[in-house]
């Protein structure tokens, strides 16, 4: 018996949660693409890659590079009629304060409030500031002071993180453990569930551990037969478009429902033609 069958065999007293993309599932009517997929088109061609996203279905997009490389973005997707609430921004104003030329963290959250945006999102960390259990430690604190003056100014602030974080580095834990133990409230987590997956974790199982603590998803397959855990540096053909690799979506898209996450972005780091990548991860999802 199918999900939908059995969803119609359901005495209507029982809640039960919504099949992933029905047509009012609020992932499907505001599915969002991270734009660092389309970097290359973009840097040829920022407004007609912006209508091919469009014209592909997306609702919003979430730039990159805040702010210096996503002001005309945001300005040109708006104009086209997408959303633009995230952007991952110059993190070292965040990790690194006191590196000479970093910006200043209060400047970037003046403009992103100028900008509109509502989330902000660390794209990276250095391998310096990730080699030992410490160095994640002075991290967290950095992050949690930064996103408390975030929160004050109506911004959230998030991580988001690669395959590196669920190393273990010492005992039994990892970088991401200690986030997962030391974050305060006001700080939470982008969820990309490529790298999860890579880094040896479920993405589901994840998900339901921070439900209430992750902001933002990505959403990214990852190529069959490959072996787990991997902490290094993956090949460029192990970003495979939705539906082609390892990763169930629509677990992920539910347990997002469930956990409170506000926004699902698509998202494939490498691709030798990324906007065909973007439309075919977008006609997957529509037919979960």
């Amino acid at each position: 018996m199918n999900r939908r069958h059995f969803l119609t065999l359901m005495p209507a007293s029982l809640t039960v949660p919504a099949f992933a993309l029905d047509a009012d599932n609020p992932y499907r009517n505001e599915i969002g693409l991270q734009l660092y997929t389309l970097r290359k088109p973009v840097a040829e061609d920022l407004a007609g890659t912006l209508k091919a996203v469009t014209d592909a279905g997306y609702k919003q997009v979430e730039t990159y590079g805040f702010p210096d490389a996503a002001v005309e973005p945001i300005r040109i997707a708006r104009d086209l009629g997408l959303q633009v609430h995230s952007s991952h921004f110059a993190w070292e104003s965040v990790t690194e304060p006191d590196k000479p030329g970093v910006p200043a963290f209060d400047g970037i959250l003046e403009q992103a409030k100028e900008a509109g945006l509502t989330h902000l999102v660390i794209p990276y960390l250095h391998g310096r500031n990730r080699e030992t259990l410490d160095d994640y430690k002075r991290v967290v604190e950095r992050c949690n002071g930064a996103a408390v003056k975030a929160k004050e100014v109506g911004i959230q602030l998030a991580y988001h993180n690669h395959n590196f974080e669920f190393e273990i580095l010492e005992g039994e834990r990892s970088g991401y453990d200690v986030m997962i133990e030391e974050f305060v409230p006001e700080m939470q987590f982008e969820v990309d569930v490529f790298w999860v997956k890579a880094g040896g974790w479920e993405p589901v199982d994840l998900i339901e551990k921070l439900s209430g603590r992750v902001s933002q998803l990505h959403l990214k397959d990852l190529k069959k037969g490959l072996e787990l855990p991997n902490f290094g540096k993956l090949p460029n053909d192990a970003f495979e478009e939705l539906g082609d690799g390892m990763i169930p979506m629509e677990p992920i898209i539910e347990a997002a429902g469930e956990a409170g996450v506000a926004h699902c972005h698509v998202e494939q780091d490498q691709s030798p033609d990324p906007v065909a990548s973007v439309r075919q991860s977008l006609d997957h999802l529509r037919t979960l």
